[in-house]
């Protein structure tokens, strides 16, 4: 009797790709192998001393274990909009136009909820962070799948096709999309865009009457002169825009779960109400220490995050690639979007990555589980030390040996 009653929303989910890459890893490790883990983009790093002091010192306050503000203790909204102030010199007022959330992934979702209606379309390019598109269909909304280009060397997006293909993806969607995702620098390829991008996007949005949510989870992680410019600096993108933002990767704090959405006053009340049925906030302890990270440690992303990531970056580029398997240099992020060596293509990401897990002792990301746009690549992420590193260069490249000599000889025998 019970087996006939469906859960509609959640048949509505595809299969989840990645679990077939993390059964495979248990079970290597249960058999006593060493993995090197480059398949989630979880710091390896702890978070830096002064803001774990704050979280314990305030953690000693009783009055600090009662409930919370479900949008977030004023001051760390404050403190948000401190930071968009001092970083891209946006006013934004930390009443209206600031939500505090556990975590950007939680609050995108509470916000697709609170502002998506049955039937609504999205428009997502693809590849995608899985939860941006699968928040729409948890909705009750639809997708409309846009793929990605951009530059396989610059990883600089081709921002005149992408306001192109926006528009026919208005055009073809029905009803007509009432949103679009953009998320630069982008996960899991890390395109990224300039700032005159955004100028012509909210032109655009403004025209053709839609909202666009922007996530810039990546926003301090960049190298080489490159800086992350957000949508919010664009005169009149409150009208029709939100931003989502974490300390997540800039502080090592991927497990406190703070986030925040910033932006449209209507879509940020919408969150708002919504979280006050759903949550009662971050624990407050939390929160001050999220506060103190903004207001009084800046400069940690750019003294310790990002010469971490940009020196990994570097070892790994060149190690693998002198192992056989040509990696390009990206300019932001925490990942290098690799396309697959090409000895190995044909196999598509998903088997790729098992093969390289079961005969390298090495884990990465299959880009199918990204979209069908990512079958030629996988995603790697820097949480791995150097040394972890170079050992991964030296198995792929036994690896990527071993595959060649079967390819010959299967040759010879055909």
């Amino acid at each position: 009797m019970f087996d006939e009653i469906q859960f509609e929303k959640i048949n509505r989910l595809p299969k989840y790709i990645f679990a077939e890459i993390n059964d495979l890893k248990m079970e290597a490790r249960r058999s006593g192998k060493d993995i090197i883990d480059f398949s989630m983009g979880n710091p390896d790093a702890p978070t830096p001393k002064p803001i774990i002091d704050k979280l314990c010192e305030t953690a000693r306050k009783p009055k600090t274990h009662g409930y919370s503000a479900s949008k977030g203790i004023y001051k760390l909204r404050l403190a948000m909009s401190n930071w968009y102030k001092r970083k891209y010199n946006v006013d934004l007022d930390p009443n209206t136009e600031v939500v505090a959330t556990m975590g950007s992934k939680e609050g995108y979702v509470h916000l697709i909820q609170a502002i998506s209606n049955p039937g609504d379309v999205a428009i997502v390019p693809d590849p995608t962070y899985p939860i941006h598109s699968q928040a729409f269909v948890l909705a009750g909304a639809n997708v409309e799948k846009m793929e990605l280009i951009f530059d396989e060397d610059s990883f600089e997006v081709d921002e005149d096709r992408f306001l192109k293909d926006v528009v026919s993806a208005l055009d073809n969607s029905v009803p007509k999309a009432k949103f679009l995702i953009v998320n630069f620098p982008h996960n899991p390829t890390t395109a990224t865009v300039t700032p005159a991008f955004y100028e012509r996007l909210v032109a655009l949005a403004k025209k053709e009457r839609f909202y666009i949510i922007s996530d810039i989870a990546y926003a301090d992680i960049t190298f080489d002169g490159y800086h992350t410019p957000s949508i919010m600096s664009v005169e009149g993108a409150k009208d029709v825009a939100v931003e989502s933002y974490t300390l997540s990767k800039s502080y090592n704090m991927a497990g406190w779960r703070v986030g925040f959405v910033v932006g449209n006053q209507k879509m940020i009340g919408a969150l708002q109400s919504i979280k006050s049925w759903l949550d009662y906030g971050m624990f407050t302890p939390i929160q001050v220490a999220a506060t103190v990270a903004l207001d009084e440690h800046g400069e940690i992303p750019e003294a310790q995050i990002i010469p971490l990531y940009r020196k990994r970056r570097d070892v790994m580029v060149e190690a693998f690639s002198n192992a056989g398997w040509p990696l390009a240099k990206q300019h932001a992020s925490m990942f290098i979007w690799g396309k697959i060596p090409e000895i190995a293509r044909e196999m598509g990401s998903l088997e790729f990555s098992k093969q390289l897990l079961i005969k390298a002792d090495v884990a990465v990301s299959p880009g199918i589980g990204f979209g069908k746009y990512g079958d030629s690549y996988v995603r790697i992420a820097l949480i791995e030390n150097e040394n972890r590193i170079r050992q991964a260069a030296r198995n792929i490249r036994k690896f990527l040996k071993e595959l060649e000599v079967e390819k010959i000889n299967n040759k010879e025998e055909t």
